[in-house]
C-alpha cells in the first residue's frame, strides 16, 4: 500500500473522517425516497395530453396539405413527431400494465 504521506500536495486536514454510526466505506447513509402520488398522476396526465395534442396537430397537418396550406415535409414531421411520442405512451402503458400485473401475483 502506498503512503500518500510523502506525496507533494499532501495535507492530512484534507482527509475526509467517517461521519456518525451509519457510515459504511464510501456510502453515504441512504434517505428513503419520498413519493408523492399526485406527481405521478399528474406526469401521467401531462404525458397523454402531449400525445394526443401531437397526434391532433399531425391530423391537423394532414388535413392542411390536403388543402394546400402545408407542405409535405411538414406533414412528415408532425406525423413523425405524433408517432414518437405515441410510441412513448405505449411504452409506459405496458410497463404499468406489467407492473400492476406482477403486483397481482405476490403472496399476501
Amino acid at each position: 500500500m502506498i503512503n500518500p504521506v510523502g506525496t507533494p500536495g499532501f495535507s492530512p486536514q484534507a482527509v475526509e473522517r467517517p461521519q456518525g454510526a451509519a457510515f459504511m466505506g464510501n456510502l453515504a447513509p441512504l434517505q428513503p425516497a419520498t413519493v408523492d402520488p399526485s406527481a405521478f398522476s399528474s406526469m401521467l396526465e401531462g404525458m397523454f395530453t402531449d400525445t394526443l395534442s401531437a397526434v391532433k396537430n399531425a391530423e391537423a397537418m394532414s388535413v392542411n396539405a390536403v388543402h394546400g396550406k402545408a407542405s409535405i415535409q411538414q406533414v412528415a414531421e408532425a406525423v413523425l413527431a405524433a408517432e414518437m411520442t405515441m410510441q412513448g405512451a405505449i411504452a409506459v402503458r405496458d410497463k404499468i400494465t406489467s407492473a400492476y400485473l406482477e403486483l397481482s401475483r405476490m403472496a399476501i
